[in-house]
């Protein structure tokens, strides 16, 4: 078995695990990605369309275009990067003069079995689709029923058309954009079905997506039955009324292929085997100030910490978080730590807890709708922050920096609530 040695690993090559990767490396310290695809860039490669860097790079890229630049970067700051090869577990050992190494154990087709040993562990390896079986809706199983992850891979990607009239369910992102995409290709695009009142995309989707394309959006609707045997024929839709179905109200719409856009959830199954605790606001590990885990030495960034609507966001918080990595590698810790926790119309709050020395970036989810919001950060019932936001939705992330004066004179026990009026 081939024995690797770095000083940190890093679990998936998407631009969450490359920046992190890339941030170790400038601090001097040797770094791998390891990767089960055979390229670097994650979902990006699929993306074709535009959106991506605004942020990160000042220029509206595709999303093929935005991992070519951060490619580019792992390639200048040799990073050691390991494709088609899969991380079978992670365990621990002790290290003389205290401390404890992680070692991954890695199948690959390109460098066969391969043991990695590394003073620290990145998990960066993003998020999957929920799927029909999440769903349960009522049926047969015929075929041309899709995530629509998968047939964005199998357009974009194998060149392959799964169907010509499609019906979405959820509105997603992913799922906004192939409704546009399907159009391109000159497929007929009946209805997007979400069962919430709101979108679940950003608002620019939308937008972009379905009102330039007259795509309609049924708010407050579910598809209460796929009709079809071999292959899928139609749907029925069911409306909503104060949250109860209305049968009198449902009708019937023809279609030869439904794409599921119903949410996406962390990739955790590795985060679980290494003993990571889980928080269920986010299906993510709960992490610290310094984005570590529960477990000493393994940190955690990107969507497999909890889903971002922007891969700027993704990228953002994995150089932080790479940052963090190089001080853990080099004995630098937080002298302490004040814990956050989600208030008021605030589904969660990452991470966990903050660092009163230091300027904290908070990452957190909305459960309104509503205009000119009032963003409240609470110590022990006092504020210390107020950041009002023209517009909050539960399908937008939003951002906010605490800064080190807003935790001056704090004591150890503080508790700081962020709660949105």
């Amino acid at each position: 078995m081939k024995q690797l040695q770095f000083d940190a690993a890093v679990i998936g090559g998407g631009a969450a695990g490359m920046a992190a990767a890339i941030e170790v490396r400038r601090r001097g310290l040797t770094a791998c990605i390891i990767e089960r695809d055979d390229e670097l860039g994650g979902i990006l490669q699929q993306c074709i369309h535009n959106g991506f860097g605004l942020h990160e790079f000042k220029e509206d890229l595709t999303g093929p275009e935005y991992a070519e630049r951060v490619i580019r970067d792992v390639k200048e700051t040799q990073v050691a990067v390991f494709t088609h090869t899969t991380v079978g577990g992670i365990s621990g050992r002790a290290e003389e003069g205290g401390g404890a190494v992680r070692e991954l154990v890695c199948y690959s087709g390109n460098y066969g079995v391969m043991r990695v040993s590394a003073r620290a562990v990145v998990l960066a390896m993003g998020c999957r689709e929920r799927n029909r079986g999440n769903l349960r809706i009522p049926g047969s199983r015929p075929a041309g029923v899709y995530t629509a992850g998968l047939a964005q891979r199998l357009i974009n990607i194998e060149g392959y058309l799964p169907g010509k009239e499609v019906v979405i369910i959820g509105s997603g992102d992913i799922g906004l954009i192939m409704a546009r995409r399907l159009r391109w290709l000159g497929c007929r695009v009946p209805a997007v079905v979400e069962i919430m009142p709101y979108p679940s995309g950003l608002t620019r989707n939308i937008v972009q997506c379905l009102n330039d394309f007259s795509i309609p959006l049924y708010l407050s609707h579910v598809v209460s039955r796929i009709h079809g045997n071999e292959r899928v024929e139609g749907v029925d839709v069911t409306p909503l009324r104060g949250g109860a179905r209305d049968p009198a109200a449902q009708f019937h719409i023809p279609c030869d292929t439904i794409l599921l856009s119903v949410g996406l959830i962390p990739e955790n199954e590795l985060s679980k085997t290494a003993g990571v605790e889980i928080t269920p606001a986010t299906s993510g590990p709960l992490v610290d100030a310094t984005m570590m885990t529960s477990v000493e030495g393994i940190f955690a960034t990107g969507n497999v910490l909890h889903v971002h609507d922007l891969v700027d966001n993704v990228s953002e918080e994995s150089h932080l978080t790479g940052g963090f990595v190089a001080d853990y590698l080099e004995g630098r810790r937080p002298a302490r730590q004040i814990r956050v926790r989600a208030g008021s119309n605030v589904r969660y709050v990452n991470p966990s807890r903050v660092d009163p020395s230091r300027e904290t970036r908070l990452y957190l989810r909305p459960l309104i709708v509503k205009n000119k919001a009032e963003l409240t950060v609470l110590a022990n019932n006092s504020p210390v922050r107020k950041v009002v936001k023209n517009h909050v939705q539960p399908s937008e992330m939003i951002t906010l920096t605490l800064r080190e004066k807003d935790c001056a004179g704090l004591p150890d026990d503080a508790v700081l609530e962020v709660a949105i009026v």
